[in-house]
């Protein structure tokens, strides 16, 4: 936060602001608008009714026509401001509309009947959160499940990840054995193999062993990361052989130095590899689509795509849910994004 608050506050003038300070500040503003502008626009827009969502033109803020309870009504009628004609400058309620006339009343003294060509009045409008699109998804649908099936196989599917390519990094690191290299570049190759060639063999595979609808089904399959070996090999390269070779002469297990050497002075690779092991876990889609058949199994992804039905969609919950699908993955990498320059640059990759 420092080093943003003196980046901000550095200037080319002396005295004033020169015009590339002017024309910096407005680079900085316009990219923090492209980037984060659609964000702003999706968490605000989760807080619209199903109305406000269909507005059109369509508003920033959460606004929806204000509506007032009269006696003898059992609902609250919408309340329009009349812009021409005997009653213009009122605010009236409108009890019913037919045709183009709207029968409408004075919510101070209901009594009376007032007969209002349509044209003549607009809506009244006010700011309304509607938090209900929150506090109604864990009533109407399975949001604690989803949540769970998703922050298991998330956690889950890292530490696994970290250990395996930790332990495939070290091996290709730190020991020396015919064909090291060779596997290296293997392991490299997959990189250029498109995903959606291994989809049916990996769904034979996890068929046989019984792991469809299973979390454990979408865990296992990637694991093993090319990217997570390179990165993880790359950066165990810097470690000095003879912190490893005094280990030895110490009479330390090879799994001991992996576990108390190697690990702990890898934790900034092993930083930048878990923030893309969440972020592609609790991203991923379309291998649990495959996987996973029943609802109960359904991860977040899943369950955001199931809200959209053959005939309608509630996009107020499916916003509502969008926006808690993004804040898990946005807080992890709020907390480790400090590691991200440090463990890419450690591990030579430009």
């Amino acid at each position: 936060m420092r080093r943003l608050l003196a980046m901000l506050a550095a200037r080319r003038g002396r005295g004033r602001l020169h015009w590339t300070d002017w024309a910096s500040y407005l680079h900085l503003l316009l990219g923090l608008l492209v980037m984060f502008g659609p964000v702003l626009w999706l968490v605000l827009s989760s807080f619209k009714s199903e109305a406000g969502l269909i507005e059109f033109p369509p508003r920033l803020l959460p606004y929806e026509q204000a509506r007032v309870s009269v006696q003898g009504y059992p609902q609250p009628l919408p309340v329009f401001r009349i812009t021409a004609g005997d009653f213009k400058g009122r605010e009236l309620a409108e009890v019913r509309r037919i045709g183009l006339q709207a029968q409408m009343l004075d919510p101070a003294s209901p009594g009376e009947i007032l007969r209002v060509p349509a044209q003549d009045r607009e809506r009244v409008m006010r700011l309304h959160f509607a938090l209900e699109n929150y506090t109604d998804l864990a009533g109407r649908f399975s949001f604690g499940t989803y949540l769970w099936n998703s922050v298991f196989i998330t956690v889950t599917a890292t530490l696994i990840t970290l250990l395996i390519n930790s332990m495939a990094a070290f091996a290709l690191s730190k020991y020396r054995f015919s064909g090291r290299d060779a596997i290296f570049v293997t392991i490299l190759a997959t990189l250029m193999i498109p995903p959606t060639i291994i989809l049916v063999p990996n769904f034979f595979i996890a068929s046989t062993l019984g792991l469809v609808n299973s979390p454990w089904g979408v865990i296992w399959p990637g694991v093993a990361t090319p990217t997570g070996v390179f990165l993880l090999r790359q950066y165990m390269l810097t470690i000095p052989d003879e912190l490893i070779d005094a280990a030895r002469m110490d009479n330390a297990s090879e799994w001991r130095i992996y576990w108390r050497i190697v690990l702990p002075l890898s934790a900034p690779a092993l930083a930048v590899l878990a923030i893309f092991s969440v972020m592609w876990r609790w991203n991923e889609f379309l291998w649990p689509m495959i996987v996973l058949n029943k609802s109960e199994t359904f991860t977040l992804q899943l369950a955001l795509n199931s809200f959209q039905g053959e005939l309608t969609t509630s996009w107020n919950y499916l916003l509502a849910m969008t926006v808690l699908t993004l804040l898990p993955v946005t807080a992890i990498f709020v907390l480790l994004q400090r590691y991200i320059t440090q463990g890419i640059a450690s591990a030579g990759v430009k």
